[in-house]
Formats: structure tokens, C-alpha cells, sequence
């Protein structure tokens, strides 16, 4: 795997795991709250950026 991979396998396994999300907005907001969280305890920054999708 590559980083990117192991990221997001600790990211499901650690942050969420277990939960269920009625629509795609609530994992979205569930996924930027694990990265945040992830980010947090390794002592790094994270960045939210907002693309057009027009």
C-alpha cells in the first residue's frame, strides 16, 4: 500500500469504524472530523479546501 492507502485504512479502522451514516454529507463531515482528529494527535496541520463544482 501506499501512504495515501495506509492513511485511509487507519482512518476507517481508528475514526470510523462501527458507524453508520444516513447520507453522504454526514460521512463527508465524518471523514474531515477524522483527518482533523488524526492530524491533531501526530502533531500536523490540515488545510480545508473548497473546489467549484459547477
Amino acid at each position: 500500500m501506499n501512504l495515501i492507502e495506509t492513511e485511509w485504512h487507519q482512518l476507517k479502522t481508528h475514526e470510523l469504524a462501527g458507524q453508520i451514516f444516513p447520507d453522504e454529507y454526514d460521512l463527508a463531515i465524518a471523514v474531515k472530523q477524522g483527518i482533523e482528529a488524526r492530524a491533531q494527535k501526530g502533531g500536523h496541520e490540515t488545510h480545508c479546501f473548497k473546489f467549484n463544482s459547477a
